[in-house]
């Protein structure tokens, strides 16, 4: 038999894999509905720039709640299907796109969640994730209104690939987005209300920001994936007056998966960013620095424990 093989390198074509991305940085004031009006007119934009998939910050309703301890502000609190995957949902649909919410969801009498909801292009949910990790520090006090997530760390499938989506404090622990991309998310979503207590020095405001961009960026590096953080941006009194309130320090942005800064937004204003992202640069980068080839599963039973004495 003739041997037909040869030596030469095998070419494959592949068509590219890109995704327009929408975050809406935006500020709150204490009217839900002007806030979702500007929610609208911001998603609209996103939209109308070309974006597929549209990311909302943290709460992204009303302020952000969890400077006090009030057991009035559980009336905040909605299901899920509720109003706002309604709303929003109508919204996705008319515009034909992906929309990533981030909601104070009511489960039961007395059992409330931070959760993020993935509505589809169809308007339909495609899934939720309830927030994992907990604070509970001055002026973030979210243990009192939230119980922590019992979803796991598992991507939602869309028309638009497997998100792993997460939510804020999340983003400080380097497991759960381990876990989502061993899941097979395609890209990391990080909805956040994270900012300064009006006190710390410019020092220390530089420290905290710095560490928080790292840390989202080194997710990107150790999974190969692209990341997206969207933040809030103002500042939000603290009705106690036990502190000076928090000023969000904006700062949403995308990340490659070589961990390089690909857009960000200001410190300041409003801004609705829309962003191209390569989603078949994380195969490329993976092959290069094969990470997940190498890790030594056999060797971090220890990860499961609290603290290893």
């Amino acid at each position: 038999m003739k041997n037909t093989m040869t030596n030469q390198p095998h070419t494959v074509h592949r068509a590219p894999c890109t995704l327009k991305v929408g975050l809406v940085q935006q500020s709150n004031t204490a009217d839900i509905q002007g806030n979702i009006d500007k929610l609208f007119s911001n998603i609209r934009d996103c939209a109308a720039k070309g974006a597929q998939l549209v990311v909302l910050q943290e709460l992204h309703n009303g302020l952000y709640f969890c400077q006090t301890e009030n057991t009035r502000l559980f009336d905040l609190g909605e299901t899920i299907p509720g109003p706002s995957t309604d709303l929003f949902g109508r919204l996705a649909k008319e515009l034909g796109i992906v929309l990533v919410l981030s909601l104070f969801e009511k489960r039961a009498p007395g059992l409330y969640h931070n959760t993020a909801v993935v509505i589809e292009s169809d308007g339909t949910i495609a899934g939720k994730y309830r927030k994992m990790h907990i604070p509970d520090d001055p002026a973030y006090y979210e243990k009192f209104y939230f119980t922590p997530g019992d979803l796991g760390f598992q991507p939602i499938s869309t028309s638009l690939g497997k998100l792993g989506v997460l939510v804020c404090w999340d983003q400080w622990y380097p497991e759960a987005a381990r876990l989502m991309a061993l899941a097979g998310a395609e890209l990391l979503i990080y909805p956040t209300a994270i900012g300064w207590e009006s006190s710390d020095t410019e020092e220390e405001k530089a420290r905290q920001k710095n560490a928080w961009i790292i840390s989202q960026q080194g997710h990107a590096v150790y999974n190969g994936l692209n990341v997206i953080a969207v933040n809030r941006v103002g500042h939000e009194d603290d009705p106690s007056g036990q502190t000076r309130g928090i000023r969000f320090w904006g700062n949403s942005f995308v990340a490659g998966p070589q961990g390089e800064i690909i857009a960000q937004a200001s410190t300041t204003q409003e801004e609705n960013l829309v962003v191209e992202v390569n989603l078949k640069r994380s195969e490329e980068v993976r092959r290069w620095w094969p990470f997940l080839r190498d890790r030594r599963i056999d060797a971090y039973g220890d990860l499961t424990k609290r603290f290893v004495d």
